[in-house]
């Protein structure tokens, strides 16, 4: 059975963000992830780590005015010495949280312009951003997201991430592989795992069920098929990463509704 996360910005959502970590434990997850730190102060942070027995094992680096709608920063021109002062951050948090990886949000393409055009923008930022982590001993992760959620994001497919990877030349920094979106943008998704898994250039998986974004075992997908099938490469290529569970529980804010929603995880668990 693969490794699950629970992500903490999208599960509990009728708690308050501190109070999501007990909940993470007391339903056997043993390890968290979640959009951004920075709002709290690591110790408080590392503390509910520690209290609760989990993991941190990936967060965002600062995308920008995320309330004005900005999703990253890395593609942008003119934006570099505050992307650069947002990954300075990032790292910070990362190593007082024990976090190995960081993932950069690409962000998304001006208005008038062509992804063509700031795509040496994108590469350069990713490649001082690994070296940066490369110091800390901590990976860069890059994301394909479907257009549909985030209109005119810069990176959409996994073969343009991987060609990314290929161009930045630096071996920290790796792929964030999000079934969800990878089913709507390109689909034949268990054939991309075969693919790219042994690579050793995927650095996480994500989950959620499409095209509602609910549990996995709501929705088009057949996530038994591709638990088995993670565990199957796993076992052949020696992928040991983490399977994030980033969707909106389908009883909402609904008191206990994650936890309800958890019977997919504890079908699995029985089956193990």
């Amino acid at each position: 059975m693969p490794q699950f996360a629970a992500n903490l910005s999208m599960l509990y959502p009728e708690l308050d963000f501190l109070d999501r970590f007990e909940a993470a434990a007391k339903d056997g997850f043993k390890a968290v992830e979640y959009l951004f730190p920075y709002a709290f102060a690591k110790e408080e942070l590392a503390a509910r780590l520690q209290h609760n027995g989990l993991q941190q094992v990936l967060f965002n680096a600062p995308p920008g005015d995320w309330d004005r709608g900005e999703r990253g920063l890395a593609c942008l021109p003119g934006r570099g010495a505050e992307f650069r002062e947002g990954m300075a951050s990032a790292i910070d948090y990362a190593v007082a949280l024990g976090c190995p990886r960081i993932h950069v949000m690409a962000g998304l393409v001006p208005e008038g312009l062509e992804r063509e055009a700031v795509q040496p923008v994108y590469v350069d930022n990713l490649r001082w951003a690994a070296a940066e982590a490369a110091k800390a001993g901590r990976d860069v992760l890059i994301e394909p997201i479907n257009t549909r959620d985030i209109p005119r994001f810069f990176l959409n497919r996994q073969d343009h991430a991987h060609e990314i990877v290929d161009m930045a030349g630096a071996p920290n920094l790796k792929v964030q592989m999000d079934l969800y979106h990878c089913q709507i943008v390109e689909g034949d998704v268990a054939m991309k795992i075969r693919k790219y898994l042994p690579t050793g250039r995927v650095g996480h998986i994500q989950i959620a069920g499409v095209p509602e974004r609910h549990e996995p075992d709501i929705g088009e997908q057949n996530y038994p098929y591709l638990f088995d099938l993670i565990d199957e490469v796993s076992a052949q290529s020696g992928w040991q990463g983490w399977v994030g569970c980033e969707y909106r529980p389908r009883r909402g804010s609904e008191p206990g509704g994650t936890s309800a929603g958890l019977g997919w995880l504890r079908a699995l668990q029985q089956r193990a």
